[in-house]
């Protein structure tokens, strides 16, 4: 059956100091293979600096920051579109005035060590 939600009804989880996060579909949802999340950084937070093996992917809905990875760090604002590799340590943060909204699709747990089919 399909749901629809504004993604304001889940409730915030803070992430780290300035950080939100909100499971807008995911398991509860019945979403067997994703989880989509939407993140909300205030100005001058960041994500923590972290890696794991998914990779995800990132659409930036609002607001300016940058992202810094192993490879440096790039600037991203509304419409960025962001790909993580898996294992590639990472974070982002609000270089704006306003909050830096985006949402990010990974992969469910227990897919760790599930092969693509293309590599």
């Amino acid at each position: 059956m399909v749901r629809v939600r504004h993604y304001s009804e889940v409730p915030a989880e803070v992430a780290a100091e300035g950080v939100t996060m909100r499971l807008v579909i995911g398991p509860r949802e019945g979403a067997p293979i994703f989880n989509l999340r939407v993140f909300e950084v205030e100005p001058g937070a960041s994500t923590p600096h972290h890696s794991h093996w998914w990779e995800h992917e990132v659409f930036v809905l609002a607001g300016r920051g940058v992202v810094v990875s192993d490879g440096g760090e790039r600037p991203i604002a509304e419409g960025s579109t962001v790909l993580v590799p898996g294992g590639e340590a990472h974070h982002f943060t609000n270089t704006g005035e306003d909050s830096l909204r985006f949402i990010c699709l990974v992969p469910q747990e227990w897919l760790e060590g599930v092969r693509p089919l293309r590599e």
